[in-house]
């Protein structure tokens, strides 16, 4: 290095974003609804679902006890889990891991 001469260390100011955490909305199985009534209810309540994504979350809770309907942010997840049970339907939220 000559006389005069200067070094500047330039540093990285990179900001690292993490995703939103998602949640998962859960429809669980009950013996009052029927199975009509939780398609309809289910594509009503959330925007874009045709019927057969519904017949399929109708029969996974019908069979397995629970079927997921959605995974989203918190905001829309508790929003979806709340008209769900608002039209009678059982639904809960649970963090995905």
């Amino acid at each position: 290095m000559s006389v005069g001469t200067s070094v500047i260390e330039k540093r990285s100011t990179s900001t690292v974003r993490k995703p939103a955490p998602r949640y998962r909305v859960l429809l669980h199985n009950d013996d009052f609804n029927t199975m009509e009534y939780v398609v309809q209810t289910l594509m009503k309540t959330i925007a874009g679902m045709t019927q057969p994504q519904a017949v399929n979350i109708m029969m996974e809770a019908h069979t397995n006890g629970v079927g997921l309907v959605i995974t989203c942010a918190l905001e829309p997840a508790e929003f979806y889990c709340e008209t769900l049970r608002n039209h009678g339907l059982s639904s809960t939220i649970e963090p995905d891991e």
